[in-house]
């Protein structure tokens, strides 16, 4: 659904639509001077004349943006801020014109507006979805030869995701997130109902009664562990303390310069500790399962 911004904002932007258009147009030699006077000395003068000489551009790519349903004059000043940038960050000596370099910060910088604002719900987090976000219309258009079309074919998404370089599923999902509109969980099922939507999701936490029993369980699976590491020998607490229970466990060449012998040793004592600490905690448990954590 499209913007409509109320009449004093459409004045203010028509005023600065006029005003960009009655900006003269540089010339090649003109407009190099400028990017140098403020690159090289910090002129704000030839800045500001270099900038407004080119406002033009940004509502001209405002107004090919205009159909995402969100306000004119925000597209606009976004527009102005990539041509801040382009003029910033310009270097007059790659003999390029200042019109072809800023145009791609200025069209940058609406996109991402866009992209941030067009829904609640972010879209377009990787290149290939921002391709897809911008050009899927245009290209289902040129397909189907139907600008309202409810869907492409397979056939159709086939030929987009050749076109764009993207996975057909890519695709299919842009397709379902471009058609459906953001709608509050706490909309009414239906009209005059009390019901809403949040009432019938699913809430796929614990229950407190699993969340008690976990935590029980939890503390008494560590107090037998405790108890089972207290039979072992020093030199075995050792080995499984710093073999299997450390988020990055030493390695038996490690283990055998510390205890002063071979890393073939340490792996004998370390297979001794684990059996040990199996029949140890066996002698604890009535049931082997009762070891396991519940997925």
């Amino acid at each position: 659904m499209a913007h409509i911004d109320d009449p004093e904002t459409q004045r203010a932007n028509l005023l600065f639509i006029k005003a960009s258009m009655k900006e003269p147009l540089l010339a090649r030699d003109l407009e190099q001077e400028l990017a140098r006077r403020w690159r090289e000395h910090g002129d704000e003068r030839a800045l500001h004349q270099l900038v407004r000489s080119y406002t033009r551009l940004v509502v001209a790519t405002a107004s090919r943006f205009r159909n995402y349903g969100l306000p004119m004059g925000d597209l606009v000043q976004e527009g102005n801020v990539g041509l801040m940038q382009a003029a910033a960050r310009f270097e007059p000596d790659r003999e390029v014109r200042f019109s072809t370099y800023a145009a791609w910060w200025i069209r940058s910088a609406m996109q991402d507006y866009i992209l941030r604002n067009w829904s609640i719900v972010r879209t377009g987090t990787t290149s290939a979805q921002k391709s897809l976000f911008f050009n899927l219309r245009r290209l289902r258009a040129r397909i189907e030869g139907n600008p309202s079309s409810s869907g492409l074919s397979a056939e159709g998404r086939r030929q987009v995701a050749e076109a764009l370089n993207v996975d057909e599923k890519e695709v299919e999902t842009m397709e379902m997130r471009l058609a459906a509109a953001d709608q509050s969980l706490n909309s009414p099922l239906a009209d005059g109902g009390e019901d809403e939507w949040q009432d019938f999701l699913a809430d796929e936490r614990p229950s407190p009664e699993a969340v008690v029993i976990g935590m029980r369980d939890s503390r008494m699976r560590s107090r037998w562990l405790m108890e089972a590491l207290g039979e072992l020998s020093p030199r075995e607490r050792t080995i499984i303390a710093e073999r299997r229970l450390r988020d990055e466990g030493a390695t038996l060449e490690e283990l055998g310069r510390v205890l002063g012998v071979s890393k073939e040793r340490v792996r004998q004592l370390e297979n001794r500790a684990m059996v040990k600490l199996r029949a140890s905690m066996m002698k604890r448990v009535g049931a082997a399962e009762d070891l396991l954590l519940e997925a």
